[in-house]
């Protein structure tokens, strides 16, 4: 989504030093080279603690992001959003067909197996499933790419490519191409592709990660991960591009048009590191935001103050930034998604850790019982800045109570057989 906004080039203040052994070291490597190093070396410490972590969570049964462990039952329904379920299972159908044998056995998982769940934004390639883009031919990478562009809407696409295109420019930047580019993302199918059966499919990389269900005409795009460092594109082909920066102008604007006393009990924490702070309520690799990869199952209790409170330009600003996290939805399926979350604006809440002057990192979070999202602005991860600025943001969706994956609707699609079943015919 390029803008009017030029790139401000901040962020190449925090260029690191490529002659570092990291660096040096990356640079040599494939993504599977760099996976297992990590995975074997246990480098860097903090973050194969947290990888260790993920797998302990994986272990648990799906039960759904709640605030309390109980998950509220009948939020979600069956419904016909107009989707063009057709187009989809086609662009499907045609990318399978270009596949080899081990790719279709690689591409291709039970639409209950818990591999869905293993998606994951850093750059390491933590579970490799699917086909992964930099790894096939070009007319592959095109198919999925359009099993993505007829699944999406145009500015949702448009987005994720755009997410894409900055991962690339950062593995140039730091001269590791092999494990950073514009296609270093694998794509995997769960269920069959069909016009009448549930299924769906999960793209996943550095900085994107998208999980969709598909249900004849309705759509499901939860969880999902956007981030990006930096967010922007100041040299080269695709310079002018930019993400999230709507999501960051509409949240810090909310936050200031409250009253100082609406803003005092928004803010659950005044700085980006609080010691005031539980422990679990930071770490190095998600920071501030609680729902990103292996977090299926948080527990995350309200916290902030309610859209009710707000007034008709507030509500209007917290609907706009929903707007912007439901992006990846087509048009209809996004109006529907709006006019449900509208229906539990009493119990909406929205929250934010950090100062609030137009400098400022920050973080928010707009929670109901039918959607959670975070915003953050993070410290640097190849770039050297200690502190979170404004040039990495890391974005994320969830659909609370069995919400995602389009856990919550499974149980409402009719089984294939009635009760008298089938005569099979030989």
């Amino acid at each position: 989504m390029a803008t009017d906004e030029k790139p401000t080039g901040e962020y190449r203040q925090y260029l690191p030093d490529l002659n570092l052994k990291r660096f040096q070291v990356m640079c040599t490597q494939d993504a599977h080279e760099y996976a297992h190093d990590f995975k074997t070396l246990k480098q860097p410490p903090w973050l194969h603690a947290l990888y260790m972590h993920w797998l302990e969570l994986l272990q648990e049964p799906f039960k759904g992001v709640t605030t309390d462990g109980k998950v509220r039952p009948d939020l979600f329904t069956l419904q016909d959003e107009n989707v063009p379920i057709q187009q989809i299972v086609d662009a499907t159908q045609l990318m399978l067909s270009l596949l080899d044998e081990k790719q279709k056995e690689a591409v291709n998982y039970h639409i209950d197996s818990p591999q869905w769940r293993t998606w994951s934004n850093p750059e390491f390639l933590l579970a490799h499933k699917g086909v992964r883009l930099d790894e096939v031919n070009t007319q592959v990478r095109d198919a999925v790419m359009n099993v993505l562009k007829t699944t999406l809407s145009p500015e949702g696409y448009e987005k994720a490519v755009n997410a894409m295109r900055i991962n690339h420019f950062l593995g140039e930047l730091v001269k590791s191409p092999r494990v950073m580019n514009e296609f270093s993302y694998n794509f995997v199918l769960f269920g069959r592709p069909s016009t009448t059966r549930p299924w769906g499919w999960s793209f996943y990389g550095h900085h994107l990660c998208l999980n969709i269900f598909l249900y004849k005409g309705q759509v499901v795009a939860s969880p999902w991960f956007t981030g990006a460092e930096p967010n922007e594109i100041d040299a080269g082909p695709f310079a002018g591009t930019r993400i999230m920066q709507t999501e960051e102008k509409l949240g810090l604007q909310l936050m200031q048009s409250l009253s100082a006393k609406l803003q005092s009990h928004a803010r659950v924490f005044a700085i980006m590191k609080d010691p005031a702070m539980p422990p679990g309520r930071w770490n190095k690799d998600d920071q501030r935001h609680l729902c990103g990869a292996y977090r299926d199952n948080r527990e995350v209790p309200y916290e902030g103050i309610l859209a009710s409170t707000f007034n008709e330009q507030q509500k209007k600003l917290m609907y706009g930034i929903l707007e912007q996290y439901l992006l990846y939805l087509p048009a209809k399926s996004r109006a529907m998604k709006i006019e449900q979350i509208r229906r539990w604006e009493a119990e909406t809440y929205f929250c934010w850790i950090g100062g609030y002057g137009n400098d400022d990192p920050f973080y928010y979070r707009i929670q109901s019982p039918v959607i959670l999202i975070e915003f953050d602005h993070h410290s640097g991860v190849f770039l050297n800045n200690e502190e979170p600025k404004k040039f990495h943001i890391h974005t994320l969706l969830r659909t609370p109570n069995a919400g995602d994956y389009g856990h919550a609707l499974r149980a409402q699609v009719p089984a294939i057989e009635g009760l008298n079943g089938k005569e099979i015919v030989w």
